[in-house]
C-alpha cells in the first residue's frame, strides 16, 4: 500500500496506523496529516510517507535536533535530523532522482551519497536496508525482498553493502537468457564435481548452499551457480 517511515523522536505506532490509512485509501498527505495532527510531542517528530501511486509527504516538527528536515518527489519521501546540513537529504535525494535499475541498489546509493555529503554530526553507526515486493521474496512465499540491518560498525554502509553483496549471491537471480545450457561436456563435469563433494544432483549440493533458489532443473545452469560449484570443488 504504501511506505511509512518515522524518526527523531520517532513514534513507532506511525508505521502500522500509517498503512492502514494508505489501505483505507487515503493519500500520503492526507495520512501524515492525520497522523501528526493530533499527536503528543509531534514538533519533536518526523515523518515520511509514499502512497502506491508514489505520491510522497514529509513532515518534521519544529522541535527537532539540528539540522532537521526533508525533501520529497516522485516515489520518495527523504528526511533527516541531527545531520551535518541539509546537502546529507539533498544527495539522498538527488542520487534516487538520477539511479535506476533495482531499488536496494539505488537505496544504498542514496546512503552512500548522503553519507559523502555529510551525514549524521555525530557520526556513523548503524544502517538498514528494506525492501518489500509482493511474493517478491523467498520461494516466492514472502513479501520481503531485502532485509539487511548493521547495528554497530565504524563504516555501516560499506558493511550494509557487503552484506547485500551476500544476498544477492544467495537470493538474486541472473537473467534467464544469461543462464548456460547444459550440454554433454559441461554435464560430465557437473558430475564429476558433484561427486568430488558427494552429491549426485545438483540441486541437492544447492540446496545445502543456500543455492536452490538459482536451480531450476538440470538443463539449464545460472552462471553463479557453475562459479560457486567449480570454486567448492
Amino acid at each position: 500500500m504504501g511506505a511509512v517511515a518515522t524518526q527523531s523522536y520517532a513514534n513507532p505506532r506511525y508505521g502500522p496506523d500509517g498503512l492502514a490509512l494508505l489501505r483505507d485509501g487515503l493519500d500520503a498527505e492526507s495520512v501524515v496529516a492525520r497522523l501528526t495532527g493530533a499527536a503528543d510531542e509531534r514538533e519533536s517528530r518526523q515523518l515520511g510517507v509514499v502512497d502506491s501511486q508514489g505520491r510522497p509527504a514529509s513532515f518534521t516538527g519544529s522541535g527537532c535536533h539540528e539540522w532537521a528536515g526533508g525533501r520529497t518527489g516522485p516515489g520518495y519521501a527523504a528526511q533527516g535530523n541531527i545531520l551535518v546540513s541539509a546537502a546529507t537529504v539533498d544527495a539522498l535525494a538527488e542520487t534516487f532522482e538520477r539511479t535506476s535499475g533495482a531499488l536496494a541498489e539505488r537505496l544504498l546509493d542514496c546512503l552512500a551519497a548522503a553519507q559523502a555529503a555529510g551525514g549524521d554530526r555525530r557520526g556513523q553507526q548503524s544502517a538498514s536496508l528494506l525492501v518489500v515486493q509482493r511474493d517478491g521474496g523467498y520461494a516466492g512465499l514472502s513479501d520481503t525482498l531485502v532485509d539487511l540491518r548493521v547495528d554497530d560498525h565504524e563504516r555501516p554502509v560499506e558493511e550494509l553493502r557487503r552484506l547485500h553483496g551476500i544476498h544477492e549471491a544467495l537470493f538474486g537471480k541472473t537473467p534467464r537468457d544469461r543462464w548456460l545450457t547444459v550440454d554433454d561436456e559441461l554435464r560430465a563435469e557437473l558430475r564429476e564435481r558433484l561427486g568430488r563433494l558427494g552429491y549426485e544432483r545438483l540441486e541437492d549440493w544447492a540446496g545445502v548452499e543456500n543455492l536452490e533458489e538459482r536451480v531450476d532443473g538440470e538443463d539449464e545452469i545460472d552462471p553463479v551457480v557453475l562459479d560457486d560449484l567449480r570454486r567448492k570443488s
